[in-house]
Order: C-alpha cells, then sequence, then structure tokens
C-alpha cells in the first residue's frame, strides 16, 4: 500500500492494496479492477477496516470469485475478499461454526468426518459460505438456508449482529433480510453462519460427496474457468440448460468465451482471453434468443458489477 493508505487505514494486518485486477480472484479469469482490495486475516481486522471506510463507499464482498463478474471498468469502490484457505470450520455449542470466507466443500467434509448428514450437497457448490447463504446456493437436492440455525452480520460500522433464521425471507437462489430484523437500518453482510445437522454415517456421507462430485465432473466443464451456472432454472418447466440447447446455442461464441458444449447453462473462457463484455453479451444474447424461441425469460444466477470501460 502506498503512503496514503498507511495513513488513511490504521491497525489492520490484512492485506490492502489499490488497482487490484479482480481477473485474478474471479473464477471467469476475467474483470477489471477493484478501486481498492483488502482482505482481512479474521473479522476483528475486516471490522477495524469497515469503521475507516468513507459512508459513501462502495463495497463488494467476494468469496471464491464463482458466480460473479466484474465489467472492465472495474468496480468504483472497495473489494473485500473474504477467503483464506487456512479458515475452517469448526463446531460451537454442539453446531457447525463456519465464516463467511469458508468454502462450502470444507463444510460439507468435516460435517461427513464427524459423522453429520445433510449437507454433502455442499461438496458441488464452488463458493464460500457467505455466498452460499446470499443466495442459498443449492445442488442435488439441498440448499444452504435448509441448513442455517443462525448466522452473524457485519456492518458498515464493523458491528457484528446475530440473527435467527426467522429473519430472513429465504426463497429458490435469493435469501434478503426483513427490515424489520435490521437494526442497523443499512448494509449487512453475512459474517458467520451456525449449522444444525442431523446424525449421519461418516462412510455413507463420504460416499455420497464421492458420487455427487463424480456426477458433477462428468456434467460440467470444470477443467476450463467458468462460474458455474449462469441462470437459474425457471420454476416450471425445462432447465435452463436444455433451453439454450434447444435454441441451437451450445458452442456458440463471442470473443473468447463460448456456451460450454458440455452444459449449455455454462460460459466458458478456454484460453482465459475472453473480456468481461464478451462474457457480458453472450448471458444478454442466450436471454434474448430463449424469450424470442420459448417464450421465456432467463434469470440471470450470476451477479454483474461494476462499470464499463
Amino acid at each position: 500500500m502506498n503512503m496514503t493508505e498507511t495513513m488513511r487505514f490504521e491497525g489492520l494486518r490484512g492485506e490492502l492494496r489499490q488497482n487490484e485486477p479482480m481477473a485474478r480472484y474471479l473464477t471467469w479469469r476475467a474483470g477489471g479492477p477493484a478501486k481498492r482490495f483488502f482482505n482481512p486475516v479474521d473479522l476483528d481486522d475486516l471490522a477495524k477496516f469497515l469503521r475507516q471506510l468513507p459512508p459513501e463507499e462502495p463495497i463488494l464482498f467476494v468469496g471464491l470469485g464463482s458466480n460473479l463478474l466484474v465489467r472492465e471498468g472495474g468496480w468504483p469502490g472497495t473489494v473485500v475478499l473474504t477467503h483464506r484457505p487456512a479458515k475452517h470450520p469448526s463446531f460451537e455449542d454442539g453446531l457447525i461454526y463456519a465464516e463467511a470466507g469458508v468454502a462450502c466443500p470444507k463444510v460439507a467434509r468435516f460435517a461427513a468426518m464427524h459423522s453429520l448428514g445433510a449437507a454433502e450437497f455442499l461438496a458441488g457448490i464452488p463458493g464460500t459460505v457467505g455466498g452460499a447463504l446470499a443466495m442459498n446456493a443449492g445442488c442435488y437436492g439441498g440448499e444452504t438456508w435448509d441448513l442455517v440455525e443462525r448466522v452473524v452480520t457485519i456492518d458498515r460500522a464493523g458491528e457484528l449482529r446475530s440473527h435467527a433464521k426467522d429473519d430472513f425471507e429465504v426463497g429458490y437462489r435469493r435469501c434478503e433480510l426483513k427490515s424489520d430484523a435490521s437494526a442497523s437500518g443499512g448494509d449487512e453482510w453475512f459474517a458467520s453462519a451456525h449449522f444444525k445437522l442431523p446424525e449421519g454415517d461418516t462412510e455413507e456421507s463420504r460416499e455420497i460427496i464421492k458420487a455427487l462430485l463424480k456426477k458433477r465432473i462428468a456434467a460440467q466443464p470444470l477443467e476450463l474457468p467458468n462460474a458455474g451456472s449462469v441462470f437459474r432454472n425457471p420454476a416450471e418447466g425445462r432447465p435452463a440448460a436444455r433451453l439454450i440447447q434447444f435454441c441451437g446455442l451450445r458452442g456458440f461464441e463471442r470473443g473468447g468465451a463460448r456456451i460450454s458444449e458440455k452444459h449449455a447453462n455454462f460460459i466458458v473462457n478456454p484460453k482465459g482471453a475472453a473480456s468481461a463484455a464478451d462474457i457480458e453479451w453472450l448471458i444478454l444474447h442466450v436471454q434474448k434468443v430463449v424469450e424470442d424461441e420459448t417464450h421465456v425469460r432467463l434469470i440471470a444466477e450470476v451477479q454483474i458489477v461494476g462499470e464499463a470501460k
């Protein structure tokens, strides 16, 4: 960090940078820079940082960088990278505790190792606990909020608040804090969660996880840069991938970005040369073609942020 940043922010232990290329942190390997970038060591470090930010500063929390596209013009404020490889789940009061930056597969493996069931599907989610909470991520019949007992959020003032599950409106790929449950009246981001799981069997859970990962590898283009499923599945009718394939878009390209031949609801960046603009153009093109031909409006699951270049 430069001298201005050193003087402005005090007592931080994490990494603080300026104009950090977000392509390094996004699974699409594309995207513009963050004006300011901070990777806190822990929640106390994060709280100190947030207290020193200008109140009007736009903030974007990023975990493993899946399900996210940052336009070439970049993010005009601060990106907080929550993930740290050293972060792991633990036990608290008989519940599994995990900070927002813990990778979801770690929670699945931790639960299996301690003979707890119902969390195996988390092994198939390529993101962190924070992102999974924010979008109620799910796959293979399970959803994140099915497992939640309570959560902790953090606000702009660096204040941590505990919330019960009932404080949130939760649905398919969405989660919103109820207005009467928000003490801050402003932005709150997930800091951690406690998960309550039923008893299970370690070997059975391991076999389920192994089978799910095998299925995922066989069906999804994991060998190429991607951000996971691009569109939500419609409430009724065929899945998004089948609609896209029906419209003849599988393998369609724009610049360095391509609709995967292996799974049509994935956009891949095979050579790492795709721009965020290429990817966004493909997303909009798919929506238009599918709606024109099937009268179904696909809703993007991917979050698109930042400024155009």
